[in-house]
């Protein structure tokens, strides 16, 4: 299952899937247009901040942003970006952040988060915290997927000038 899974995300971020104007049948017939979540990581709630940095330090993680007094650090090994954040998450999260690439670099064209909440919207996926859509520089919105696990897509930058 976690092959499948990492598969899965690889696909999703390598861009293997078929574009919306080239899309498989399935794709076509449900008029699922692809949408652009982001840069991926997963935001790890942990109770010792210094203990998990050490700890994923070890297995070849380094630390590239984030604030150790503000309880909270963003680590990348290769493809793979974690955060580390002591009393800031509940549970263990799925993040996207529209508008960066993976190096936290602000991209020129992406799907803004207004964009993206109002897709999610049409496609009948409930949020739980939405953004105010007037509004154009950083949000984010919140969801759960159906096993419960949350999903938060949090933009930094304003929307893209278009």
């Amino acid at each position: 299952m976690i092959r499948i899974f990492t598969l899965v995300i690889l696909c999703i971020m390598t861009g293997c899937a078929s574009s919306h104007t080239g899309g498989s049948a399935g794709e076509q017939e449900r008029g699922d247009e692809r949408i652009r979540l982001g840069n991926f990581s997963v935001s790890l709630a942990v109770s010792d901040l210094e203990a998990s940095r050490a700890f994923y330090e070890k297995l070849g993680f380094r630390a590239i942003g984030g604030d150790p007094a503000q309880n909270w650090l963003i680590l990348q090994n290769q493809t793979a970006t974690i955060g580390l954040f002591q009393g800031l998450f509940e549970r263990n999260t799925l993040t996207f952040n529209p508008g960066w690439d993976r190096s936290g670099s602000a991209l020129a064209d992406f799907d803004d988060v207004r964009e993206l909440q109002r897709t999610l919207r049409s496609r009948g996926v409930a949020l739980e915290s939405e953004t105010d859509e007037s509004s154009t520089g950083p949000a984010y919105i919140f969801l759960l997927d159906p096993d419960g696990n949350p999903i938060l897509i949090d933009q930094h930058v304003p929307a893209p000038r278009r």
